[in-house]
């Protein structure tokens, strides 16, 4: 990747974190944590990996996304919208009577959003059969599958691995949102998931952990292609990411704020931005 792309996807990071943040605002409180965690992630699928056509959503050749930590979905509006499915201004509607941005994604009602989540651990079913029946299809497409690190409580989860390996989906990439804390305290106190790396080996799967903030090395992750077993990579991950203040927040899963602090946060990343950029628009 040269150093042009990878300015490029680091200001769109920025831009995704901002736009999730401006459309939790809008509320005063959200599940801004784990939106942050993945907005490098979604920079890189949206930006350089994915293919898909913001004028035809439904186009049957297109990239899929199951982001199965549904509450994540002010992320993944935001990346949408600075893609063009829809206008920006959207994301200020986010969970209004009569909006397209439900707190959770919803295929019914977003453009763009490719599965209903939000019932953790759903979403790994989900985006197998996608992706199986994509391959059955002859489609040369993938399904992107994100789960947050608590979501793999989920027994759901590892049998929709275990199938997932054992029918050879090989369309399937599936991105652990590694940021190490749930909604009711740290991963490693409720539910240790051990190594999560030879976990995913262990049930079939080609498996990498990756620092999953960090533009380089989730771009490279990205690309890997399989043949004969689905890639599971596990995103190394910092809760809030991108604001220091929600960083260093110990309950940081969803929070609640006041719209001047709300103020301080967007004030500081677009500081961010206009570091990385000089005011270009990079989305």
């Amino acid at each position: 990747m040269d150093s042009d792309k990878k300015l490029e996807l680091k200001g769109f990071a920025c831009e995704i974190r901002i736009g999730a943040l401006e459309a939790i605002r809008s509320r005063g409180f959200g599940h801004v944590g784990g939106c942050l965690s993945i907005a490098d992630a979604l920079a890189v699928l949206y930006g350089d990996v994915m293919k898909y056509d913001p004028k035809n959503p439904s186009w049957p050749e297109r990239d899929k996304l199951v982001c199965s930590k549904g509450h994540a979905g002010p992320a993944v509006y935001a990346a949408l919208a600075l893609k063009g499915f829809f206008p920006y201004e959207e994301l200020y509607t986010l969970n209004r009577p009569g909006t397209m941005l439900p707190s959770h994604c919803d295929w019914n009602k977003t453009p763009g959003v490719d599965m209903t989540t939000g019932s953790l651990g759903q979403g790994t079913s989900l985006a197998v059969g996608m992706a199986l029946g994509d391959g059955l299809k002859g489609r040369g497409n993938r399904v992107f599958l994100i789960t947050g690190d608590g979501e793999l409580n989920e027994g759901q989860a590892w049998e929709a691995a275990m199938f997932a390996a054992a029918k050879q989906v090989n369309n399937l990439v599936w991105l652990v949102d590694y940021n190490k804390k749930q909604l009711d305290g740290c991963v490693k106190d409720i539910l240790n998931p051990f190594d999560l790396e030879e976990k995913f080996r262990a049930f079939g799967f080609q498996a990498h952990t990756v620092d999953g903030n960090n533009i380089e090395q989730l771009h490279e992750a990205l690309h890997i292609k399989t043949h004969e077993a689905p890639l599971a990579l596990i995103l190394d991950t910092v809760k809030g990411k991108g604001v220091r203040e929600i960083e260093e927040t110990i309950s940081n899963h969803s929070m609640s704020a006041g719209q001047e602090v709300f103020d301080r946060w967007l004030t500081d990343l677009r500081d961010q931005l206009e570091t990385l950029t000089g005011g270009k628009e990079t989305a």
